[in-house]
């Protein structure tokens, strides 16, 4: 297995280079760039535009070269000093943009993965081992419902509830007095106070599909020969089920690391949008609709390597939770 860990890592070099080098094409493909859309702005705005500025930002970034000489630009920055560019919309560093909102996103994602995963895997399991039982079909009906509801419509659903019932405002993370405030143990405790609402509803949509999924692979796997070998040499039916048919049939959870790790960077873009919160998705649409490249490809460039460990990572958890798979 070492061995193929070490190739793996080898191939992941030139495969990032690739996807690189086709995020930053993108994201030239619509006409202009940036500072041509920003002039535009300003003289639908009336303001006055100094052609001096634009003129030097347009030499700096080199956006009046070839596209090959600003990727390389781009991406020797990043590699050799660290240095991800700058934010022409924002005139700030990238780094410092991506890093004050990556672990708020992590925060939320991860843990509405986590209680997805511990809510879910219980229910399919029960779901499975109790077929046609009437639980099982309000189950059912729980997946179906929280699969056929999109995250945005549940945000405002939850919004009017949270205004209407309880009276709280839930856009944000934080009340008014705290947003701008520094860090303290009642900010703190105010985010723990609102954090439930974004996990649920991001939670909702991911536990009901993957409820759907377990009782899915489980129900294929408890009538195979190898369960009913098990049974007959007496093993009991909680330790049977939960040692060898779940094992396998969370497969797909194993497999799907490399979209995780990758959601956990971008967060629920339309969620966030709605529910007004300080993450890294509604940055990436906006740095995306204002050709902001330097600020979209880094973001690109991040969610592409999550992807690919990601997918490394899937492929060793797999060949250590199923003797089957065998990584040669």
């Amino acid at each position: 297995m070492l061995l193929y860990i070490v190739r793996r890592i080898l191939l992941m070099i030139p495969t990032l280079v690739a996807i690189s080098i086709l995020s930053f094409m993108i994201i030239q493909l619509p006409p202009g760039d940036f500072l041509t859309s920003y002039a535009a702005q300003l003289r639908a705005q009336g303001e006055s535009i100094d052609e001096i500025e634009l003129a030097n930002l347009r030499e700096r970034y080199g956006l009046g070269q070839p596209v090959y000489v600003q990727y390389t630009k781009w991406i020797t920055g990043i590699v050799l000093r660290n240095d991800w560019g700058q934010s022409m919309e924002w005139r700030k560093p990238v780094k410092d943009l991506i890093w004050e909102r990556l672990w708020l996103t992590v925060l939320i994602s991860a843990a509405a993965l986590l209680v997805s995963w511990f809510v879910a895997i219980p229910i399919g399991v029960y779901s499975a081992t109790h077929q046609y039982s009437w639980l099982d079909y309000a189950l059912s009906l729980f997946s179906f419902v929280g699969l056929g509801t999109p995250g945005f419509l549940l945000a405002l659903i939850v919004m009017f509830w949270a205004q209407s019932a309880l009276g709280m405002s839930v856009g944000g993370l934080f009340s008014e007095q705290y947003i701008m405030a520094p860090w303290s143990w009642a900010k703190f405790f105010d985010m723990l106070q609102r954090l439930w609402i974004p996990l649920v509803i991001v939670a909702v949509g991911s536990t009901a599909g993957n409820i759907r999924i377990t009782r899915a692979n489980l129900l294929d796997e408890l009538n195979k020969p190898y369960v009913e070998t098990a049974r007959a040499k007496g093993l009991t039916e909680r330790r049977l089920i939960w040692k060898y048919p779940v094992r396998v049939a969370l497969n797909p959870f194993f497999s799907t690391v490399g979209w995780s790790l990758a959601s956990l960077i971008s967060g629920v873009t339309l969620v966030s949008l709605v529910l007004n919160l300080q993450t890294t998705g509604p940055l990436l649409l906006r740095a995306l609709t204002s050709q902001d490249m330097y600020l979209a490809g880094s973001f690109i460039l991040l969610l592409s390597v999550m992807t690919v460990i990601g997918t490394l990572i899937s492929d060793i958890l797999l060949a250590i939770v199923d003797p089957r798979i065998r990584l040669n």
